[in-house]
């Protein structure tokens, strides 16, 4: 911990109007960000980055000791940044936030997700999932683990998107990290229970085989925790047999890709 970076950081943010103004423009939780400036936590090296180059400094300046950061500033003067303009797609996001962030709190944390691989037909891939608030928005992360040789190092594909609760929906819209050649939306449908438990829903997306044909499948998302420790979790990630006793019969109905007789439409299971 840098003792010259929470009153360096302060001091740039006396040039906004609040606190809450560098929050709200940074993309930051607020008490994450309480914590960057009371010392009891330092940021990662990404989101250290983002404050510098939002405040127009180098990552070197801002743990320099705090006189001569304070010097620094007044021959180089922090200067508010102007608002841009809105893109008509930001428009179009922020009309979406606006209306589907309320009621998202419940659903933050972390879940393992259930859904038969577009990959490896006939296996049951199971992801983790986290669901988390940054500002006035909602964000997730999905991470796949796939060893399906049994030897060697685990393959790890890195999903990363955004989340509006509309309607008693939960939408999910992401893309992957890693080649840029996929995007997914998910839709849940959860229960009107207070106690979140498990989420099911439909998934559209593509075979990360390379397949050009766009598919659903049916996905399940059960809930671990607010917080958990990837080094136990990460290991329990990867393919299933759909027959494991790993996966419990509410989850393999779940995700089971059949449709009834008489049914016209491929809808999620309760």
């Amino acid at each position: 911990m840098n003792e010259n970076f929470p009153e360096n950081l302060r001091l740039l943010c006396s040039y906004y109007k609040s606190i809450a103004d560098v929050c709200r423009r940074l993309a930051v939780n607020r008490p994450q960000f309480n914590r960057y400036l009371s010392g009891t936590t330092f940021p990662s090296n990404s989101t250290l980055r983002r404050i510098c180059d939002f405040f127009g400094v180098e990552e070197h300046e801002i743990l320099l000791p705090h006189s001569q950061f304070r010097r620094l500033l007044q021959v180089r003067p922090v200067t508010e940044q102007e608002p841009v303009a809105a893109t008509p797609e930001q428009q179009y996001f922020d009309k979406l936030n606006s209306v589907g962030q309320s009621g998202i709190e419940k659903y933050v944390g972390y879940y393992f997700e259930y859904y038969l691989s577009m990959a490896y037909p006939g296996k049951v891939l199971r992801t983790l999932v986290c669901i988390e608030r940054q500002g006035n928005k909602t964000y997730y992360q999905r991470t796949e683990r796939l060893n399906p040789r049994k030897s060697g190092k685990p393959f790890h594909g890195l999903y990363k998107g955004v989340v509006q609760f509309l309607g008693d929906r939960i939408f999910l819209h992401d893309y992957e990290t890693l080649t840029n050649l996929e995007m997914t939306q998910t839709v849940l449908y959860p229960t009107f229970k207070n106690r979140v438990d498990r989420l099911t829903g439909l998934r559209l997306g593509v075979s990360g085989s390379g397949e050009r044909m766009p598919c659903c499948t049916r996905v399940m998302l059960e809930f671990i925790g607010k917080e958990i420790k990837r080094n136990k979790v990460m290991p329990m990630l990867g393919l299933y047999d759909y027959d494991d006793e790993a996966l419990d019969d509410d989850i393999r109905l779940s995700i089971k890709n059949d449709i009834a007789i008489g049914e016209w439409h491929f809808r999620a299971r309760f």
